[in-house]
């Protein structure tokens, strides 16, 4: 609970302050704010309460949330390794060339980004299922995605990978032009100007957008119970195992709940703690 109320606690210290100074800060804004915090934070104390207490560890240590957590982990680590090599370049492409379709591409991104999850799935399944666009064409060469772990991952990279090209895309774009031009003088080539110049001072965007594909593709539900099932130790990630826990028995969903907020807790906490090093 104190991960959800000592910033409540700090934000409402902070706003006592500056009203009572008499700054820009109105009373006005406080009541809706207080509204907002607590319908947020809430329903997660809530899920906090119910959840910790004898059980929790017999729950949270069970072979299911065991198996759900080991393949969240492993599929989501694969998701965010193929969004790396495979959007790093269309990032750095986006940010820094000029071409016919550039705006198209870029609203391509933005799309995935908010497309529902439900639709990815249909769309995955629809390209890739058996009997789908190129679903025929692998299975001639003995190659069927849906319902495999590697249709988790592709359902998980689907939907977080556009995370990180928005990401890394603002961190080479912010770049100062004139850096580059005289890393070109130094450096010769292309390559080496990337590696010794973009790469490190996009740092800040690539490690943002790294943490919030993890995130998202942690979190993922809809694409992948649509496109891969949920087969438990083959599909089943912590955000499938809870929707079949809700159902079977309650212990389980709550622990893995938890221990799933924990997680995006510590990585979102990684995340602000980069920002802030970048901000200064």
């Amino acid at each position: 609970m104190g991960l959800v109320l000592h910033p409540l606690m700090s934000f409402l210290h902070r706003l006592f302050r500056h009203t009572a100074a008499g700054t820009k800060t109105d009373w006005v804004f406080l009541l809706p704010s207080l509204v907002l915090l607590a319908f947020f934070g809430l329903p997660l104390l809530a899920l906090i309460q119910r959840a910790v207490g004898t059980d929790f560890f017999a729950y949270a240590l069970s072979s299911q949330a065991l198996t759900a957590l080991r393949l969240s982990l492993v599929t989501s680590t694969h998701s965010v390794l193929l969004a790396v090599a495979l959007g790093m370049p269309l990032a750095y492409v986006l940010a820094r060339l000029k071409f016919r379709g550039k705006t198209a591409l870029e609203l391509l991104v933005d799309l995935l980004v908010v497309l529902p999850p439900s639709v990815a799935g249909l769309a995955l399944l629809m390209a890739f299922g058996r009997t789908g666009l190129f679903g025929k064409g692998l299975a001639l060469v003995g190659v069927s995605l849906p319902f495999t772990t590697a249709a988790v991952v592709l359902a998980q990279t689907f939907v977080s990978a556009p995370l990180f090209v928005r990401s890394t895309r603002v961190g080479f774009a912010e770049i100062d032009p004139r850096l580059e031009e005289t890393a070109w003088v130094e450096c010769g080539n292309e390559w080496q100007v990337f590696r010794f110049v973009m790469f490190p001072l996009a740092g800040h965007g690539l490690v943002t957008g790294v943490i919030l594909s993890w995130t998202r593709a942690l979190g993922e539900f809809g694409a992948t119970i649509l496109f891969a099932g949920n087969l438990e130790g083959k599909t089943q990630t912590m955000p499938l195992a809870i929707y079949l826990g809700f159902e079977r028995g309650l212990g389980v969903a709550l622990a893995l709940s938890v221990t799933l907020v924990v997680v995006l807790v510590v990585l979102l906490g990684v995340m602000r703690k980069v920002e802030k090093h970048g901000g200064q």
